[in-house]
């Protein structure tokens, strides 16, 4: 059965001659508003209404105003866009399918945190730092300041496919994994804890890892009132959203010394702008949102929708299905 299908995501050379080449015979419609940054939001375009499949970062209005369209694919994790209610009433009501293409940046964002957690602990970032200012050779501070991974707390805000895929990379150092999430159901290997638990484990973590997308749900998650809770020498990371951390409490807790470092991917706003006090606050490392990024990003994109897309021609399951 022969779709027509719509994109929006303008993709190397490599990874859209790929595309093309394993759409046939099927009808693709290049958007001529498509875009590089997965991230940005797509631009309203009336070929979509032609489409049975969508592929990229089509509006979410165009969706809900496109009868024909049967399974839309972001080429994001997030999809806060979409996380509205009319838009799941709206897909369910008439069977669409919705994916996100979260296995695709699962495996980069958790290596990106773990590097980091690493980094920190053994004072790579110091060390470089004395690198680059005076080449001071501090070798006693550095040196019992390091830390051990292995066998610290790990208490992660969110548990989707990077929280899984970093519990897995932190098993071989026998870290006590605890995960925050709406369904308490049991995991092999991780402690899963409801919201309404949070205090209780937040002062057993060394690491707070957060992952947790944007919605109403998650606005300022990470608070004054929660930041007060770890136990001093904590440290936090973020890879979410930026919107879901109280940027103004962080910077208390780091100016106060109680944080022993932070480090951030995901800001508020982005980019973060040259005189935000986060680029010089005590201790904090910023990265401008490259967590999920990889050399091979968009072929691994295309490849995903390829492989939903053979699933879905055939009714088998499909990865990453939201809706």
């Amino acid at each position: 059965m022969a779709l027509t299908i719509w994109c929006n995501g303008k993709f190397d050379d490599a990874a859209t001659r790929l595309l093309h080449e394993s759409l046939r015979p099927h009808r693709l419609i290049v958007s001529v508003r498509s875009q590089a940054s997965v991230l940005a939001a797509g631009e309203p375009d009336p070929t979509l209404a032609e489409a049975d499949v969508a592929f990229g970062q089509p509006t979410a209005d165009d969706c809900l105003l496109s009868s024909r369209l049967r399974w839309v694919e972001v080429s994001t994790a997030g999809y806060t866009r979409y996380d509205t209610e009319a838009f799941r009433e709206n897909f369910r009501a008439r069977g669409a399918i919705f994916t996100n293409a979260s296995a695709v940046f699962a495996d980069s964002c958790a290596q990106h945190l773990l590097a980091m957690m690493l980094a920190l602990g053994r004072q790579l970032l110091p060390s470089y730092g004395d690198q680059l200012r005076d080449h001071s050779w501090h070798h006693t501070e550095r040196r019992y300041r390091s830390r051990l991974l292995t066998g610290q707390t790990v208490l992660l805000l969110g548990y989707g496919a990077i929280g899984r895929r970093l519990a897995e990379l932190l098993a071989p150092f026998r870290c006590t994994v605890y995960a925050v999430r709406r369904q308490t159901r049991s995991e092999l290997g991780v402690r899963i804890v409801a919201v309404d638990d949070l205090t209780r484990v937040l002062p057993l973590a060394d690491h707070v890892v957060n992952i947790l997308p944007e919605n109403d749900a998650t606005l300022n998650f990470v608070n004054a009132r929660r930041l007060a809770c770890l136990q001093p020498g904590a440290r936090f990371y973020n890879a979410g959203r930026g919107t879901t951390v109280d940027q103004n409490a962080l910077l208390h807790a780091l100016e106060a010394g109680r944080l022993a470092a932070a480090y951030l991917d995901v800001m508020e706003p982005e980019p973060l702008p040259p005189d935000h006090p986060l680029w010089t606050a005590p201790n904090c490392y910023i990265t401008p949102h490259t967590g999920g990024g990889r050399h091979d990003q968009d072929e691994a994109l295309v490849r995903h929708f390829l492989t939903n897309l053979e699933a879905f021609t055939r009714g088998g399951p499909m990865t990453d299905r939201v809706i």
